[in-house]
């Protein structure tokens, strides 16, 4: 019940014709700091309703959608930020990366030779080799890549080990 009302705040809240007042006198002044922090705290609210809302999809389902998101891959020359987020995660996972479950812009691969962690950040691409995993690294070793930077070459580099 809390979480429906929720959701109909949150509808109410974004189809406002006016931007929500900081202190509004019907507002708890603990929640509503700013027009920003209130609008982010509804859109967050209505994402995990969704989420706890959807069915999960098959192994097929989602093989599918992978298959569909691996053609729409831009050319391999094209800059990484020239592809969608579905098309690179589906290009992680066709490279061997798996998604981590707390963080999704977080990607972990474990190959015979290295383990590393690959992290998607706002500006740069981050792979981060594991001392921890095999081969003979004294520490971790952590690598940037500017998202203008063709697949091809972020492929070549980060596959290339560290």
């Amino acid at each position: 019940m809390i979480t429906l009302a929720a959701s109909k705040l949150v509808a109410a809240e974004l189809n406002s014709p006016k931007p929500p007042l900081p202190y509004a006198p019907s507002r708890s002044p603990k929640i509503f700091h700013s027009p920003h922090f209130s609008a982010s705290v509804f859109r967050m609210r209505t994402l995990r309703l969704t989420a706890s809302c959807s069915k999960s999809k098959s192994e097929a389902e989602l093989s599918a959608d992978e298959d569909e998101w691996l053609k729409r891959l831009p050319d391999k020359t094209k800059p990484l930020y020239a592809h969608s987020l579905p098309c690179v995660e589906a290009w992680l996972r066709k490279l061997g990366f798996h998604q981590s479950k707390d963080d999704r812009a977080i990607w972990f691969i474990e190959l015979p030779e290295w383990h590393a962690q690959l992290s998607l950040d706002v500006t740069d691409l981050y792979i981060r080799y594991l001392k921890t995993g095999p081969g003979n690294l004294e520490k971790d070793v952590e690598r940037r890549f500017s998202y203008a930077l063709s697949r091809e070459d972020i492929e070549n580099a980060v596959l290339g080990g560290p």
